[in-house]
């Protein structure tokens, strides 16, 4: 071998050395970023506490208010106003006269009511038709709503509810008069009148939007738990997680009753006062996110308040039931279903 070969070979076994120490201070350099990022990834949990407290549900629609009587009287021949025995606003009852043409003609109210209009003048001449004098039952209206094709086995004449005027946060108690079995489609969904009336207080007027509200379902001296603190199996069954003697996770089975949407009865399973325990939404830097992509996705876990095995969060089935709720509003005022609505308890 030539002496100028010697010294090349001696240059490529230093690169190669090199090339290798650095490759090995790479690695360590990413060995300890895994670890301290996986370190800075941890699991946290909510606690919710059972409580002792009473809860209802309902289902709820939306609807506005119409007069039920409502008249306006015009003169049957030409004459001349004679005689107007009312003006806007007057308070009338059923036969009670209005107008009187100069012709002998005489207008009375058909039912009691207010004057709600008044066209004519006395003095004034009418022809056949011209408008006099319009009156108005503003104490008794009604208000009809639709009930969806889902909702209206739960619906029946006779029904108790309460009838709420939005703008001026007033509630009338009235029941179920009549129900339009007749459907009416929009999209894919049936939809049937139900009608009910209401005796109104003064400065309630026509056209205001109303909520109608259905009780449904009532619990009261029972056990109720957040329905956030509720996790469920592949077969939906609830249950929730609670530590045992040795501070562990354990998973509890529950059997669950009337739900508001935001509180749900616990009838078997908790007492009052029992912890319970989600897990939460567990937060990752940017960088270990990174890290975690370049290590094929791995998730880094270090378990915190004990080690939780799989399961699935889950949703209520519709109805009700172990493991079901309606939506709607909860105690506090919290804001539910859009169909079906809630007036519950809990605290």
């Amino acid at each position: 071998m030539s002496k100028a070969g010697k010294p090349r070979r001696k240059r490529r076994l230093r690169k190669f050395i090199f090339m290798l120490i650095l490759l090995l201070l790479i690695a360590a350099a990413g060995w300890y970023a895994y670890n301290s990022l996986k370190a800075e990834y941890t699991v946290t949990y909510d606690s919710y506490t059972a409580t002792t407290g009473s809860i209802s549900n309902a289902l709820s629609f939306s609807g506005n208010l119409s007069l039920v009587n409502s008249a306006s009287y015009a003169a049957e021949s030409g004459s001349t106003v004679r005689t107007l025995y009312v003006a806007a606003g007057d308070a009338v009852q059923e036969g009670d006269r209005l107008v009187r043409l100069a012709n002998g003609e005489t207008v009375s109210a058909e039912f009691d009511g207010r004057v709600n209009t008044v066209s004519v003048e006395q003095g004034d001449s009418v022809v056949q038709g011209d408008a006099l004098v319009q009156v108005a039952d503003f104490a008794h209206m009604k208000v009809s709503f639709r009930v969806d094709e889902y909702d209206i086995s739960d619906v029946a004449v006779g029904q108790a509810c309460a009838i709420t005027v939005t703008s001026l946060e007033k509630s009338f108690e009235s029941s179920i008069a009549a129900i339009d079995y007749i459907s009416a489609s929009n999209g894919n969904v049936a939809y049937y009148t139900a009608t009910a009336y209401v005796d109104v207080d003064d400065g309630v007027l026509p056209g205001m939007q109303v909520t109608v509200t259905i009780p449904q379902q009532e619990a009261t001296d029972v056990v109720i738990l957040k329905v956030n603190a509720l996790s469920f199996d592949a077969t939906n069954q609830a249950y929730v997680w609670m530590k045992d003697d040795a501070g562990e996770l354990a998973q509890v089975y529950v059997t669950t009753g009337v739900s508001n949407g935001n509180y749900i009865e616990i009838s078997e399973g908790l007492k009052d006062g029992d912890e319970v325990y989600v897990e939460a939404e567990t937060e990752v830097s940017t960088a270990a996110s990174l890290l975690s992509g370049l290590f094929g996705g791995q998730q880094f876990n270090q378990p915190a308040g004990g080690n939780m095995p799989g399961g699935e969060r889950g949703n209520f089935n519709r109805d009700g039931g172990e493991g079901g709720y309606r939506g709607g509003n909860s105690a506090g005022g919290t804001n539910g279903g859009t169909r079906s609505g809630t007036n519950g308890g809990g605290r």
